[in-house]
């Protein structure tokens, strides 16, 4: 979806993942490692032709994880896989349950949890990254706390690549209603789902923001939300929250205005995030912000070694 030039550069603060089970995806996946016992553990999917550990130094969300102690996790789509390196969340051979690249990430994300012995699992996903976070929160609702997609797409709004693009110029051709019975039909027994934030720039050219919008009321509907949202109005963004019984959220729809496709950062702010091709600066920083949706500001000097 997205076009930023592939950079090779590497982070000293990373560590190449080795090995994690079945790979049927190819994929590769480096992650940070800090001081603190049992971290949070943050699963980062990158855009098309982006570099996942560049992407988490550019948003901030290191700088964030070394002053929070979370662990990251970053996965790395390859060329040979695809040829702008997108996660390949349109095709039945990778969104599937346990096929393809969700089997992958599956086990990567299992290996890094069992490794730091992390209790809490979150995943973020920017653009293609953000369509396959929606992929893995359906497949794989018990593995993960809570999600963002950010520039993304509701699953499972395509099969194909030529209804994939259809999904990112038009929006999807079910309604919420159709999208809730399908992921039902394919986890049937589910109970609880993650809470979920989802982030758009209501002038997005390459993912219609129509995306954004069905795919928080789907999550609100999975979720059993009767409840009328609330509206909040920021200086520049708009936040729509569906609570749970509990008057926690459990979804919102973050909706961003003037800005079009990418993730936000506010460079005005410590580990804000730095402004670049599709990191769009804003009077909100999404990686901030998530951290403490997310509550994961809690994890900062607990359990240090």
């Amino acid at each position: 979806m997205t076009l930023i030039l592939f950079s090779q550069h590497s982070f000293a603060e990373f560590t190449v993942l080795e090995a994690f089970g079945d790979n049927p995806g190819s994929l590769e996946a480096s992650y940070f490692t800090p001081q603190a016992k049992s971290p949070a553990l943050v699963v980062l999917l990158h855009g098309c032709a982006q570099n996942g550990e560049q992407l988490a130094q550019q948003t901030g969300l290191l700088g964030l994880a070394k002053k929070h102690q979370f662990a990251l996790l970053l996965p790395q789509q390859a060329l040979s896989n695809n040829i702008k390196r997108c996660f390949n969340w349109y095709s039945t051979d990778d969104y599937s349950r346990d096929k393809g690249e969700s089997l992958s990430l599956k086990n990567m994300i299992a290996t890094v949890k069992q490794q730091f012995s992390s209790d809490k699992v979150y995943i973020v996903g920017l653009s293609a990254g953000g369509a396959m976070t929606s992929n893995m929160l359906v497949n794989y609702p018990e593995l993960f706390t809570a999600g963002a997609v950010i520039a993304g797409i509701p699953f499972p709004c395509a099969d194909g690549l030529i209804t994939g693009i259809s999904c990112m110029k038009n929006g999807p051709s079910q309604t919420s209603d159709e999208l809730v019975s399908q992921i039902e039909k394919i986890t049937s027994n589910q109970i609880a789902w993650p809470r979920l934030s989802v982030w758009t720039g209501v002038e997005d050219s390459i993912v219609n923001p129509l995306n954004a919008s069905m795919l928080a009321q789907q999550w609100a509907q999975l979720s059993k939300i009767t409840a009328k949202p609330t509206v909040t109005h920021k200086s520049g963004y708009q936040v729509t929250r569906w609570q749970n019984v509990a008057k926690e959220t459990q979804v919102e729809l973050i909706e961003v205005a003037k800005l079009g496709h990418g993730i936000m950062v506010n460079p005005r702010v410590a580990n804000g995030g730095e402004a670049s091709d599709y990191l769009l600066a804003a009077p909100v920083s999404t990686a901030k912000y998530l951290v403490d949706f997310w509550h994961l500001q809690r994890e900062q000097t607990k359990n240090i070694q």
